[in-house]
């Protein structure tokens, strides 16, 4: 897999080197340079085999020639061991249920992957008549490779437990200051060692600008070995296309459901599209954060500030995404609108969704889930609510409203009962600087 840029001004290299840097040195998200379509018959192959095997021959087919023989499928088989059930709901409406991974979200898929990856394409390479354990104790003592994340709640949480305790590596988390759930917050606050967390005194937008800021400051870049583990992140975004593949092959045709706030989870939907996978269109519903359906609606991209609701993951004014959907799209609005459709939702809206949920299928759900289900539901054709979210990390949310408590996994209410630690910023980037 080639990789280029978004923005067109640097050049193109491979997915390895796209994964290592995160960032493309314009300034853009990289990109594969060209996606072409995998043949029906070979998604027709698909249609009886587990998520993990369509995983595995997926990966294969975008970079398997970058990877030895073998270790490709090891890495995906060991970072993506947990089941994604489909939940039928009623004879059109079913939740592709992405939450069953460690950190109880979608961002598993991704992060788990990423951080694999990573460990293999930062050890350096083995030279003749050299083992793997010498050349790693040469490098003992090289400079850390810093993974810097913004998030909004789940990503934190998925990023700092994919990469806890891995050597050579330190993970810097930025969250926006109590604007995020209780038990998201513990997830990444809890497990210390090569994990910080970095409450900035802003948004979530403050975070990610803080993030891309630092990815482009030449002096940081100089003394630190900095990538991202946020959705700008290719590898993050290619593990995602595999899930997009198993629930198309078993439904195919439907439409997909996507609650949507940085549109990564879209965007990789939409690679799933570009490379045949048998999806009928796509509905990207968001929460009174509207960039995007604005967009669609005028053609005319107005970022406005970010504004707190109970979907916090969803609590993004700027979408960084929305750059790669546009390349993916050729820039042309028309022929996106042609594929996606999205809708702004309350959180008013929300509430009735999950009540309803509730009293109609005993379904419980999160308010992310929720709110992609209120893009489907008046939908006809057959349609996957994308569910990225554990109801229990938004307990707070979901009990009033079903009045019933929810239950607690058990990593969830140890992770609970540890103590919380954090470090604190302002919003700039001199802050996040000294810190690093």
């Amino acid at each position: 897999m080639k990789c280029v840029s978004t923005r067109g001004a640097a050049p193109a290299v491979s997915f390895r080197e796209a994964v290592l840097a995160g960032l493309a040195p314009d300034g853009g998200l990289y990109v594969p340079a060209r996606i072409e379509r995998l043949p029906d018959t070979w998604w027709a192959a698909q249609r009886d085999r587990s998520f993990q095997d369509v995983a595995v021959a997926l990966a294969g087919q975008l970079v398997g020639d970058e990877f030895p023989h073998g270790s490709l499928e090891s890495l995906i088989r060991d970072a993506l061991n947990f089941p994604v059930p489909i939940v039928r709901l009623n004879d059109r409406l079913s939740v592709v249920e992405l939450f069953h991974g460690p950190t109880f979200a979608f961002k598993d898929f991704g992060a788990r992957t990423l951080a694999r990856l990573m460990r293999v394409l930062s050890e350096p390479p083995v030279g003749k008549g050299e083992t793997r354990v010498e050349r790693s104790t040469q490098h003992e003592g090289a400079e850390p490779l810093t993974v810097l994340v913004a998030t909004s709640g789940d990503t934190g949480g998925a990023v700092a437990q994919a990469f806890h305790n891995v050597r050579g590596t330190q993970v810097v988390v930025l969250y926006p200051e109590g604007k995020v759930s209780d038990v998201q917050e513990a997830q990444f606050t809890t497990l210390t060692g090569n994990v910080k967390a970095v409450a900035v005194r802003g948004s979530f937008d403050d975070c990610q600008r803080l993030a891309k800021e630092a990815f482009a400051d030449p002096s940081l870049s100089l003394r630190l070995r900095l990538t991202s583990a946020n959705s700008i992140s290719l590898g993050r975004l290619v593990p995602q296309v595999f899930y997009y593949a198993y629930a198309a092959s078993r439904a195919p045709g439907a439409t997909f459901s996507v609650p949507s706030g940085n549109f990564g989870n879209l965007a990789a939907g939409v690679m799933a599209w570009q490379l045949g996978a048998p999806i009928g269109g796509f509905l990207a519903p968001t929460t009174i954060n509207d960039t995007v359906p604005r967009y669609l609606s005028s053609g005319q991209l107005e970022p406005r500030p970010s504004v707190p609701t109970l979907a916090n993951a969803m609590d993004v004014g700027n979408p960084s995404n929305l750059e790669r959907l546009r390349w993916l799209f050729h820039d042309d609005v028309a022929a996106m609108r042609s594929l996606v459709t999205s809708t702004a939702f309350s959180d008013g809206d929300m509430r009735i969704a999950i009540a309803e949920l509730h009293e109609r299928f005993r379904y419980i759900a999160d308010p992310h889930t929720a709110i992609a289900y209120l893009g489907a539901r008046d939908e006809r054709d057959t349609t996957l609510v994308v569910g990225t979210a554990h109801p229990a990390k938004f307990r707070e949310v979901v009990e009033p409203i079903i009045r019933k408590p929810v239950h607690l996994p058990a990593p969830l209410a140890e992770m609970l009962m540890k103590k919380k630690v954090a470090l604190r910023i302002e919003p700039a980037l001199g802050a996040l600087a000294s810190l690093l």
